[in-house]
C-alpha cells in the first residue's frame, strides 16, 4: 500500500487532519501523521518508508531526503517552499510541489488586520488613524497581493502596485496605479504590503535603499519571509525616520532590539500566523493530498516547483 507521511511540527487542525486522512482513505493510501516531533532524527526515521510526504514549515533537508528511500513526492501545504532542499530532491528524482492560493485569503486578511491594529495604536485607548484614503503599495501582485488590494479597496485605500512578473494591464484592471520601480512605490505610499518570496534574488533585498525612501509615518507590513529584510538596515531606518513603522507575522532576528528601542512602532506576532485559520488549514491540506494522489496515480505535475 502507498504510504503518505504528514510531518508537521505545527500540526494541522484536527478537522483538517481528519479530512486529509479521509481523502487518502478513499484513494486506498496509508496515511500516517508525525506531529510536534522534537528532532530531525524522528523525521528521518518516520520518512524512511514513505512514498509521499506532506509538510508545512518543516525543514526538508538533504539528510531527510536521503533517508527517504522510497520517496517520490513532497508537497508543501502552503505557497512558500524555501524550507525544502530543491536541489537534493531533484538529484533523487523527488518531485516537490506547493499549494498556491490555498492560504492566500488568510494571509491577506492578516495583513489588513495588522494594518488596522497598528493604525489604532495597538488598541491602547489613544487616538489613532484610519486606513481610508491612505496609499497602499503592494510589493508582488500574486495571489496574496491581489487579495490584499481587493480588501483594501473596500476600506477606501488607494492601491499602488509593483511586480515586474505580472502584466501591467492585469494590475490596472484591478484599479491599481502601477509603479515603474519598487523605489517609486516605496516613496509615495503610506503602507507597503510585502509579498515577495524568499530566494537568492530577494534575500535582504528590502534594504536601506528602499526603506530610506519611505515617508514620515509610513509602515512596512511583512507577511512574506523575514529573510527578505536586511535587519541592520532596518534599524538604521528606524533611527533616521522617527515615525517609521514595521509590522510582521514573523519576528526578525533582532526583534528584542527593535521592540526595546522603538516600542509600538513595531509589532510581531508570537509565531508565523499567515496560514493559521481553520479554512486555510483545510484548504491547503486537502489540496496537498489531492496533488499527491494525482501525481502518483496519473503523473500530474501541475504544481511542481523543482
Amino acid at each position: 500500500m502507498t504510504k503518505v507521511l504528514v510531518a508537521t511540527v505545527k500540526p494541522f487542525a484536527p478537522a483538517a487532519a481528519e479530512q486529509i486522512k479521509a481523502v487518502f482513505d478513499q484513494a486506498g493510501y496509508d496515511c500516517t501523521f508525525l506531529e510536534k516531533y522534537n528532532s530531525q532524527n524522528e523525521l528521518t526515521g518516520a520518512v524512511s518508508d514513505a512514498d509521499a510526504m506532506i509538510v508545512r514549515s518543516d525543514k526538508i533537508t538533504q539528510e531527510v531526503i536521503q533517508a527517504a528511500t522510497k520517496l517520490k513526492i513532497v508537497v508543501r501545504a502552503g505557497a512558500g517552499f524555501d524550507n525544502v532542499d530543491l536541489a537534493a530532491a531533484t538529484k533523487k528524482n523527488v518531485v516537490v510541489m506547493n499549494t498556491p492560493g490555498q492560504n492566500s485569503n488568510a494571509v491577506a486578511e492578516l495583513a489588513i488586520g495588522m494594518m488596522i491594529y497598528q493604525a489604532r495604536n495597538h488598541f491602547n485607548g489613544s487616538s489613532g488613524t484610519e486606513l481610508k484614503d491612505k496609499k497602499l503599495g503592494i510589493h508582488a501582485y500574486g495571489n496574496v497581493g491581489k487579495l490584499v488590494a481587493h480588501i483594501a479597496k473596500g476600506l477606501g485605500m488607494k492601491i499602488y502596485a509593483f511586480d515586474p512578473f505580472i502584466p501591467k494591464s492585469d494590475m490596472e484592471a484591478d484599479g491599481a496605479t502601477v509603479c515603474n520601480s519598487a523605489e517609486e512605490m516605496y516613496a509615495v505610499c503610506d503602507y507597503i504590503s510585502l509579498h515577495i518570496p524568499a530566494n537568492k534574488h530577494t534575500l535582504q533585498s528590502i534594504n536601506y535603499g528602499l526603506l530610506s525612501k519611505m515617508k514620515k509615518g509610513a509602515c512596512l507590513v511583512n507577511t512574506a519571509r523575514k529573510e527578505v529584510i536586511n535587519e541592520t538596515d532596518l534599524v538604521k531606518v528606524f533611527e533616521e525616520n522617527d515615525t517609521f513603522q514595521y509590522i510582521s507575522d514573523i519576528a526578525p532576528g533582532n526583534s528584542d532590539v527593535l521592540v526595546g528601542r522603538f516600542g509600538n512602532r513595531c509589532f510581531f506576532t508570537p509565531k508565523k500566523m499567515g496560514a493559521q485559520t481553520a479554512e486555510a488549514n483545510i484548504n491547503a491540506g486537502i489540496a496537498a493530498a489531492k496533488q499527491i494522489i494525482a501525481f502518483l496515480d496519473s503523473g500530474d505535475t501541475t504544481f511542481k516547483v523543482n
